[in-house]
């Protein structure tokens, strides 16, 4: 199965509307500062929930990453939120695998369930006016598919190739 389930299905609200805006995140960071989603508007921002035990998740963290920094010059943003897991693993997690994205830290699941996250992994594709246009639930996320959401919704040639 490739879609894990996070058994807070009661919790959980519902995503948010593609076209409308994009609930505010405001978590800390593996360095204990805070990120706010709205201090990225004018970027294009990859919101993608995770954790470490969640093998579909670190499947497609290389994808995310490598088109992070294939794509980060044209405004491309990844802000992963990890759920539920004690920083210091997370910390480990990502620097073993060289991940540079923004990684925050959702302690209590409030922030996945204002996105309606039931199940991991989940991304978000928000516009750079903070609008969400894409929900991404459960399949993996590939350098293909995150170059055309980018070149879709963020009014940039996103391409694989430098």
């Amino acid at each position: 199965m490739g879609f894990a389930l996070l058994g807070l299905l009661g919790m959980a609200g519902r995503p948010p509307l593609l076209g409308s805006p994009a609930p505010e995140i405001a978590l800390k960071d593996l360095q204990g500062q805070e990120v706010r989603l709205s201090d990225l508007h004018g970027k294009v921002v990859l919101v993608n929930f995770w954790a470490t035990w969640c093998k579909p998740c670190k499947e497609e963290m290389p994808a995310m990453q490598a088109s992070y920094e294939r794509l980060r010059d044209q405004g491309f943003v990844v802000l992963a939120v990890n759920e539920l897991e004690d920083v210091e693993k997370v910390a480990e997690h990502i620097k073993t695998h060289g991940h540079t994205f923004l990684v925050v830290m959702d302690h209590n699941n409030g922030v996945a369930n204002r996105y309606g996250v039931v199940g991991l992994p989940a991304s978000f594709l928000i516009d750079r006016q903070g609008i969400v246009r894409e929900h991404i639930f459960g399949s993996l996320l590939t350098e293909q598919r995150i170059a055309e959401l980018v070149r879709q919704y963020g009014g940039a040639s996103a391409s694989l190739h430098r």
